[in-house]
């Protein structure tokens, strides 16, 4: 399956930036020395995600410094992005499982040893010092590029601040396992502290590259980082759009052994007008849309069984 994918994209040399300051592989504090928030752009949480590396590699060669607070520069699953090959792209997602679904205490605090579990084991520290988060992701399918705010409000409000891209959607994650995003106080209401995930695009499309770049300089001008004159002079696209936000119900979780039969060619954000409509079959069981003018949001075709075959969502104001 994966030779039918064209790969336009190649990764970065990250080794560089190995060794770090922060005595965790592959991050890299930057202090102002002035009081302000400490804010984090993490890239590679799944390895064949290439933007995100392609963006933070470019940023430390631009050698700035934050004017306020802190900026902590990161490759999350760097081992799995080690092993990335334009010959098989979708190999190197994770070594043992993804990392993006083993961010909730009882797996952290738990016994579970993989190569995965042991590195947000060590990022964890870091992470619960980080008050503000872009997490830069990429997508299989050639979906519109689209920010994950998590279910609160806050999250909504943080990613109209971001101003790009266009589509917002508010979910809970994945009944697979947590999120980094949705961590800690990322994922209380309650706390101050806040996080993006952002889809850039089709993994390995030349566009991801340009909006994980251009995400990233208006979500750290925003937090006020950069200096806005050095965020417009490197904006591949200066254009803010108007932001549509989906608020998602949940997602539809495969039972069967294999991924979803999908009915049609669904790449996301098409709208199903009718409830009960059949869009795909879970083994023999009809997968069928819960309600009417029904969003689908990142329909999978590799994943299988206890995974998100997609989610269901409405537009929302």
């Amino acid at each position: 399956m994966s030779q039918a994918y064209k790969v336009d994209l190649a990764p970065v040399d990250i080794e560089p930036y190995r060794a770090g300051n922060t005595g965790i592989p592959f991050v890299t504090t930057f202090d102002s020395g002035t009081d302000g928030p400490h804010v984090m752009v993490m890239a590679v949480t799944h390895g064949n995600e290439l933007c995100g590396a392609i963006a933070v590699e470019w940023l430390f060669k631009q050698e700035i410094k934050p004017k306020k607070g802190k900026l902590t520069l990161g490759f999350s699953n760097w081992r799995a992005y080690q092993n990335f090959s334009a010959a098989d792209p979708l190999a190197s997602r994770f070594v043992d499982e993804d990392i993006n679904r083993v961010w909730d205490e009882e797996t952290l605090d738990g016994d579970r040893m993989t190569v995965e579990t042991e590195r947000a084991r060590e990022l964890r520290p870091l992470i619960d010092e980080v008050d503000l988060l872009l997490d830069i992701h990429s997508m299989t399918t050639f979906c519109e590029p689209l920010s994950l705010s998590g279910p609160h409000q806050k999250g909504r409000d943080f990613a109209r601040a971001v101003s790009i891209p266009k589509y917002v959607v508010s979910d809970e994650g994945h009944a697979a396992g947590k999120r980094m995003r949705d961590y800690g106080g990322f994922g209380d209401p309650a706390s101050a502290k806040n996080a993006l995930l952002v889809e850039c695009g089709q993994h390995w499309e030349k566009r991801s590259e340009q909006v994980a770049r251009d995400v990233m300089l208006r979500y750290l001008s925003h937090c006020g980082v950069l200096d806005e004159d050095f965020v417009q002079e490197n904006l591949r696209n200066t254009a803010k759009p108007e932001q549509k936000v989906i608020e998602v119900s949940g997602p539809y979780t495969i039972t069967a052994d294999q991924p979803l039969s999908w009915k049609d060619e669904y790449i996301g954000f098409e709208m199903i007008k009718k409830a009960g409509t059949v869009i795909g079959f879970d083994g023999d069981k009809e997968v069928t849309t819960p309600y009417d003018n029904c969003v689908l949001i990142m329909p999978n075709r590799i994943k299988g069984k206890g995974h998100s075959a997609v989610r269901f969502g409405r537009y929302v104001d």
